[in-house]
């Protein structure tokens, strides 16, 4: 079912050899574009238009209402309002530790500096819906965003057939301090955030996962506004040795697959036997599985088991793919953790599904896809905050340093950098010989 790769003693797994898609396709990006565009020029008028056009529903009020948000906790069972609580204090909990505290320092001669830390003023949150709805995902962008201090939180979720936001994602969203509730959802949604219309104030970032409209509507927007990052189909790698269970493996990379027939799905291991073992456990798990047709899909189309000589291999493999979810299944796997570079999140031992990472262990499960776990991190308070500089000089400060930031000056050519140094200290101080 999964695409098998044998390396051979010595030989390292290759971007040509994996064959991954990368990118957002142009075509894609052109329909984005054309779409962004019409909303930043026409504002709501368009939103209802691509509603209507694209998602099959004709709204009038883009804004969810108090007494929507109310019959929609009052719809769900309170099993799922316990589960949500209790999600929302572990994420809160974890993201706490996050937070970033400005700092200020003094040198000698007067010279004052330091680095003030202030939260975003508004932040959107794109909430996917399509194929299935995620209130877990209001919890994670919306609870770092309270923690870092946001002052307005507006959340986007395309609206069911009936005009209806599904009465999860609003309980979700109560539970969590969303202030404001549009139903639009795609690239529309995206661009209303970015430039604003009569009915949704634009935002000074947007965050959150959506399909490629969405991914490429961002990235489109990127500058006009801030975004968190360009995601792409979710991924999970499992490292795994003799030790692993089959039965672990196989449900771990169906619960990957499930989401999307796009997902990737990796196996990576030392132990020769264990694919045929997961592929059998596959075939017996498939059976009961309501989502069978699109997991099947996607580890047939999108999964990869690798064969690898050594753990030294399977190392190098897994820093080559940078997952955004890596599951290590081996006999001492805190032992491998610090030989990890590149993965968006690590869970340990056969006893740390994913799942307890998507819903209540408290990371954040927005994370880094498409191998860009080299470079970047999981959503966090970080993400709803921003730094300044700050810096103050006293005169004696800036003779002493003011003789070095005019020689780099005349190097570069820059006569008035040079020249606001030095009127300073012609001004300020008597010419030699003067009483």
């Amino acid at each position: 079912m999964m695409r098998r790769i044998d390396l051979a003693p010595g030989e390292r797994l290759t971007e040509k050899t994996l064959s991954r898609s990368g990118g957002i396709d142009a075509e894609v990006v052109g329909v984005a574009a054309r779409i962004v565009d019409e909303v930043r020029k026409n504002g709501d008028e368009a939103l209802r238009s691509y509603t209507a056009e694209l998602d099959g529903v004709e709204i009038d009020v883009l804004r969810v209402t108090e007494d929507e948000v109310e019959m929609a906790i009052a719809q769900v069972d309170d099993n799922f309002l316990d589960a949500i609580t209790v999600a929302a204090g572990a994420i809160e909990d974890f993201h706490s530790r996050q937070i970033p505290q400005s700092w200020f320092t003094t040198q000698e001669g007067g010279i004052f500096l330091g680095q003030k830390v202030t939260p975003i003023r508004r932040v959107g949150i794109y909430v996917p819906g399509g194929r299935a709805c995620y209130p877990s995902s209001v919890l994670m962008n919306a609870i770092p965003a309270q923690v870092a201090g946001v002052d307005e939180i507006a959340m986007v979720v395309p609206p069911a057939i009936d005009g209806t936001v599904n009465p999860y994602v609003l309980a979700a969203a109560a539970e969590a301090g969303v202030d404001e509730i549009y139903k639009v959802g795609g690239a529309q949604a995206i661009a209303a955030l970015a430039y604003g219309t009569d009915t949704i104030p634009r935002v000074d970032k947007i965050v959150g996962p959506g399909n490629a409209y969405v991914t490429a509507a961002k990235k489109l927007v990127m500058g006009e506004c801030g975004i968190d990052m360009l995601a792409g189909p979710s991924e999970v790698l499992i490292l795994a040795d003799e030790t692993a269970h089959p039965a672990f493996v196989a449900i771990d990379l169906m619960a990957q697959a499930e989401h999307d027939p796009r997902a990737a799905t990796y196996l990576v291991t030392t132990a020769p036997d264990l694919p045929d073992e997961v592929e059998e456990a596959l075939e017996f798990l498939l059976a009961e599985a309501p989502r069978a047709e699109v997991i099947r899909r996607s580890l047939t189309d999108n999964g990869i088991v690798v064969m690898c000589p050594d753990i030294v291999a399977a190392l190098d493999t897994v820093d080559l793919i940078a997952p955004e979810h890596l599951e290590i299944h081996m006999a001492e796997p805190f032992d491998i953790l610090g030989s990890v570079r590149n993965a968006g999140a690590i869970f340990l031992g056969p006893w740390t599904p994913e799942s307890v990472g998507d819903y209540v262990a408290g990371p954040n499960h927005v994370l880094p896809t498409g191998g860009t776990a080299r470079f970047s991190s999981p959503l966090s308070v970080d993400d709803f905050m921003k730094k300044s500089s700050v810096l103050s000089y006293s005169l004696e400060a800036l003779e002493m340093d003011g003789p070095t930031a005019m020689a780099l000056a005349d190097a570069e050519g820059l006569y008035a950098h040079s020249r606001a140094v030095s009127l300073r200290l012609d001004l300020l101080m008597p010419e030699e010989g003067d009483a």
